[in-house]
């Protein structure tokens, strides 16, 4: 409910712009979540004694709206919001007996990026455009899991967000080119970087046997990269009053 009245509340700031000289947009968009090692967001591993375990992000996605507020002609205001999905698998082994375990989970984001953006215009219909700001992030859970492959075994896996650091910031910076049409809106397609400033969540992997009991802990950055796709729907200028007249006037 909360995204929908923020959603609303987007939507009549563009209806009222819309008078001003210099118009703003509301659009969708999709990005895939891309994960690597040149961020460091790509893949943990951690040993305690002979119990292996490890974490690997792979291809995930964030959806949502979107909002360009226009400052200048070649000067924007964007935000919006996105729900994100990340994805992981998750090993854990124990070497000298032989077990193991792999996993999939998946860790929910909900996200309102402030960006400053600037244009370069290209041609009448093309442009390059370039954004540096920050998302205001919201974690709603956690993930885990316990598997016991043979009933006497138990793998454990936790990744813990502190209910003090559910919400948090990311830096964010895109850079992209857009298509313009009057009559059919923009079509965007950019590239964008995700560098949290606090962990994406403490990953806790345990493996438990008869009193036996092992545990590793550790902190997952989450920085991923993303191909991003935007479409933003044309302005619509009403050409007189939308009542028409009736019998009686």
């Amino acid at each position: 409910m909360k995204a929908i009245a923020i959603i609303f509340v987007f939507i009549s700031f563009l209806g009222h712009s819309q008078s001003n000289r210099v118009p703003s947009y509301f659009g969708i968009q999709y990005q895939s979540v891309i994960p690597n090692n040149i961020l460091g967001g790509k893949s943990l591993s951690f040993t305690n004694e002979s119990f292996n375990s490890s974490i690997r992000q792979r291809i995930g996605y964030s959806m949502g709206a979107t909002v360009r507020f226009g400052i200048t002609e070649l000067i924007a205001f964007e935000t919006g919001i996105n729900f994100t999905k990340r994805n992981f698998n998750i090993d854990m082994e124990v070497p000298d007996s032989n077990l193991y375990v792999s996993d999939n989970a998946s860790f929910i984001e909900y996200n309102i990026p402030l960006n400053c953006l600037i244009y370069i215009k290209m041609n009448k219909e093309w442009y390059a455009n370039a954004s540096l700001g920050i998302a205001i992030v919201y974690k709603p859970s956690s993930i885990g899991n316990q598997i016991n492959p043979d009933g006497l075994h138990s793998f454990i896996y936790d990744g813990y967000v502190d209910f003090r650091k559910k919400i948090s910031a990311d830096f964010n910076a895109n850079i992209g080119f857009e298509y313009r049409t009057k009559k059919s809106g923009f079509f965007y397609l950019g590239g964008s970087i995700r560098v949290p400033f606090s962990p994406l969540f403490i990953i806790l992997t345990r493996y438990q046997n008869q009193g036996y009991d092992l545990t590793t802990i550790d902190e997952l950055s989450g920085s991923y990269l993303s191909i991003d796709l935007k479409y933003f729907f044309p302005i619509t200028r009403s050409s007189g009053s939308p009542f028409k007249p009736g019998p009686i006037e």
